[in-house]
């Protein structure tokens, strides 16, 4: 595949923090359809690495390049306005990125709760906002920084139904996780 389809590249990748090297020498490149799951024990550096992914983080060494377009982020923080009902909140989101909120809670089981104040949601029910809020982006590379956690089995069959079908559709997921996910084929990083 050319490079230009690729939707996230990391060449020869370092991440040092606080000092240390978490990593180095790290590539990574992620085609439409495909996937990453990024393990390893807390600290290790998952977090840094999806960050680095992302661009909220400078790597260290290397080059990292991503597909132009919205980037789906989600990770432990809400990044949503708590005083506003759920559907709006999202709606925020969706319109910055040019993409639609209603597929995205319905897949995460969220289109009844489209009225209630984000501050009302439960711990689930933010987690799959977080994730809805990722997924209404339109954004091809999503990039999801432990993804299952507060999730009941419900939400992570959703989870896992969302992004197959992402993948299916040509978009690619690059995900840290501390439990098995829905990524059947996924190219596997330990830190």
């Amino acid at each position: 595949m050319s490079e230009a389809a690729l939707l996230l590249l990391l060449d020869k990748v370092a991440c040092v923090r606080g000092g240390r090297v978490l990593f180095e020498e790290l590539d990574l490149t992620l085609e439409p359809g495909g996937a990453a799951l990024v393990t390893g024990p807390n600290g290790a550096g998952k977090s840094s690495l999806l960050r680095l992914a992302a661009g909220l983080l400078r790597a260290s060494a290397g080059t990292v390049r991503r597909a132009e377009g919205p980037l789906g982020f989600a990770d432990e923080g809400l990044a949503l306005d708590h005083r506003l009902q759920l559907g709006k909140a999202l709606d925020f989101w969706a319109r910055l990125d040019g993409g639609r909120p209603g597929p995205a809670m319905a897949a995460m089981g969220l289109d009844g709760l489209s009225d209630v104040p984000v501050r009302m949601l439960s711990a689930g029910q933010r987690k799959r906002a977080v994730l809805a809020r990722a997924m209404a982006s339109g954004a091809r590379l999503w990039v999801l920084d432990e993804p299952a956690n507060g999730l009941d089995s419900e939400g992570l069959d959703r989870l896992t139904e969302a992004m197959t079908g992402h993948r299916a559709q040509g978009g690619a997921i690059l995900a840290a996780s501390h439990v098995p996910l829905g990524l059947h084929g996924a190219q596997r990083i330990a830190l």
